[in-house]
């Protein structure tokens, strides 16, 4: 099967600055594809070059089996997405979502249908005659789907569509993206640096990391197994431990991490489970979520860990708090071990 995406040693430099760094990866036709990283992890750049707003300095850009490391944008069977809408705000809805093929030189009528069908397709077909500035937020965004569907590209590219929503909306937004992406089976290339997003949407996340691709897998593999100590702490916000820790912790050099849902919090007098690790500490805080807390335990190895307390487990502390002395402890087989390397594919 040929791929709908693929970078073969792609790299992008500005300056001293290698934003995109020999980075390799193929997007299959119909995946949902998320791009996850801090700012500057290249993760944008990225969606640029596949967009044809970028050409790389080495390296091919794949789209279909074509290189397209040079083809302008237009001539790429692309479109994308940006947070800002780039609706224009003297057209109606209509006309805003109609503009693509009318460019295209598409008749009238058969725009004015598409256009329509479209707005059918994001549930805003009764506000085709409106302007963007009487939408809220979450229809705009939907306004700028329809307008990117129209010409039905073989890739769609989303920039933080949703960065600027409320978190609800953000939420909501999610839900109706994935669902439209699996009615429509086009590609999506999802580039954000929110790991809530990624993971709730993607069939695959490629975490970015200085230019290069640190971790590509599923999400749920992704949560489970991150690779590196960057991973483990970008998605999911894991405990880590270095070399030097884990020598302290476990008596071995080997570096590991530990979510903190893994993690109990057990008064200093409590016994241990078989086949566990504990390690003493003091509470330096405890932040209340609802259903858990999360507890903030400064180790005497040295290290701020996290731990997720129920409710119930927390009524079992009796009433420990902030300087109180506590063990963390964890069954063996939580430890995640940890690469020092990303893998740059």
């Amino acid at each position: 099967m040929t791929s709908a995406i693929e970078f073969r040693g792609v790299s992008r430099v500005f300056g001293d600055v290698r934003a995109v760094d020999d980075v390799s990866f193929s997007i299959d036709p119909g995946e949902f594809f998320a791009m996850l990283g801090p700012s500057g992890s290249g993760k944008t750049t990225s969606l640029r070059l596949v967009a044809g707003f970028d050409l790389p300095d080495a390296g091919q850009v794949m789209l279909d089996g074509a290189d397209v490391s040079a083809v302008p944008p237009f001539e790429r069977n692309v479109n994308t997405v940006f947070q800002d809408y780039a609706l224009f705000p003297h057209m109606t809805v209509l006309e805003n979502v109609a503009y693509g093929p009318r460019v295209r030189g598409v008749d009238a009528g058969t725009r004015a249908q598409r256009a329509r069908e479209m707005l059918d397709l994001v549930q805003l077909g009764a506000q085709g005659e409106r302007r963007p500035a009487q939408l809220s937020g979450g229809q705009r965004q939907r306004v700028a789907l329809a307008r990117a569907l129209i010409n039905q590209p073989k890739v769609l590219l989303l920039d933080e569509p949703l960065g600027a929503l409320d978190l609800k909306l953000r939420e909501e937004m999610q839900i109706e993206l994935k669902g439209l992406q699996r009615r429509l089976g086009i590609t999506f290339v999802y580039v954000t640096h929110d790991q809530g997003e990624a993971l709730s949407m993607a069939d695959r996340v490629a975490v970015f990391n200085k230019g290069r691709i640190e971790q590509l897998a599923a999400p749920r593999e992704l949560y489970a197994r991150p690779r590196t100590a960057f991973v483990a702490k970008f998605v999911g916000s894991a405990n880590v431990a270095d070399a030097d820790l884990a020598d302290k912790l476990v008596a071995g050099a080997q570096p590991f991490a530990i979510r903190a849902e893994n993690i109990a919090v057990l008064a200093d007098s409590a016994p241990l489970a078989a086949d566990s690790v504990a390690a003493p500490g003091a509470v330096v805080a405890v932040q209340f979520h609802g259903a858990a807390s999360r507890w903030q335990v400064k180790l005497d190895a040295g290290e701020v860990w996290s731990a997720l307390v129920t409710e119930e487990d927390a009524r079992k502390l009796n009433g420990l708090a902030v300087g109180a002395r506590v063990r963390l402890a964890w069954p063996r087989n939580a430890a995640v071990p940890l690469s020092s390397e990303s893998s740059g594919s």
